[in-house]
């Protein structure tokens, strides 16, 4: 008689089994690549609530139990100011995930609902000030974020766009403000739609953005240029399924012989350096 599996087994099995070529493979595939995680690593792993975060972390339980590189780590949750629904769906999707997360409080929502001009900017630094303090005080040498493939495509997109520019996340950085930190993004290859499959498959929901901006913009009070970019690519992809992947492996080959100018630490170089040596 076949053995019935409990919730939380099913989950596991099914991140490296039925999602094994979207989820565990392009993880495992991101780690090995980007050389992301280091024997005697100690990393924080940095729970927002929402779904990228949440399969993070239980993708990185799973490379825990079979790894051959020891490695620790800390499942950190900020809590900026989310209301009592929110931090109450948080905690009960870690006791359904059965991740034993560390949880901190901050003032950031606050703070930034105060702030007149670019309050997602500063929220955003804040956060990532925070989290990188308290994972060093937590004894980490690295923050591990959520970031995805789309969250990579969509930023050099938007920067092309609006910011006249060709710029995107990376997977991995040190940081300039706490000696001896880094940041790395073990999603960097997984597709958002591969961990949205895997969330509805398992009957998984998780929180959205709770800050008060990004919900005034759902409701078309404030425009929202990355859903622009994501409704450009999901039409773009009605005539191109690639379309996703051909932007990532462009990110990775960039032609700098064929550009007129790139800027490298700072200093802005023209094609004419070369051209005219």
């Amino acid at each position: 008689m076949k053995r019935e599996l409990s919730r939380i087994q099913t989950i596991e099995r099914s991140l490296i089994r039925k999602y094994r070529k979207e989820l565990w493979a392009p993880f495992l595939n991101a780690v090995s690549k980007y050389e992301l995680i280091q024997e005697k690593d100690r990393i924080a792993v940095c729970i927002s609530g929402g779904k990228d975060s949440m399969c993070m972390a239980k993708l990185f339980q799973e490379l825990q139990r079979r790894t051959e590189v020891p490695f620790e780590t800390v499942f950190l949750v900020m809590d900026p100011g989310y209301n009592e629904a929110n931090r109450k769906r948080i905690e009960e999707n870690a006791r359904i995930l059965e991740l034993p997360i560390t949880v901190f409080e901050t003032n950031i929502f606050q703070v930034a609902d105060h702030q007149e001009k670019s309050p997602c900017y500063l929220c955003a630094r804040m956060r990532r000030g925070h989290l990188y303090n308290q994972a060093k005080l937590l004894g980490c040498n690295k923050i591990a974020l959520g970031h995805h493939l789309n969250d990579a495509i969509e930023t050099a997109l938007l920067s092309m766009m609006w910011a006249s520019k060709i710029d995107t996340l990376i997977p991995k950085a040190r940081s300039e403000h706490f000696e001896g930190m880094e940041l790395i993004r073990p999603m960097y290859c997984i597709r958002e739609a591969d961990i949205q499959a895997w969330c509805d498959y398992n009957d998984l929901h998780f929180i959205q953005c709770a800050c008060r901006f990004t919900e005034e913009s759902s409701q078309g009070h404030i425009s929202s240029r990355r859903k622009e970019v994501k409704e450009l690519i999901r039409e773009l992809k009605k005539t191109n399924p690639e379309i996703e992947h051909n932007i990532f492996r462009a990110l990775h080959a960039v032609q700098l012989s064929t550009f007129p100018g790139y800027k490298k630490d700072g200093i802005l170089h023209s094609f004419l350096e070369d051209y005219n040596r």
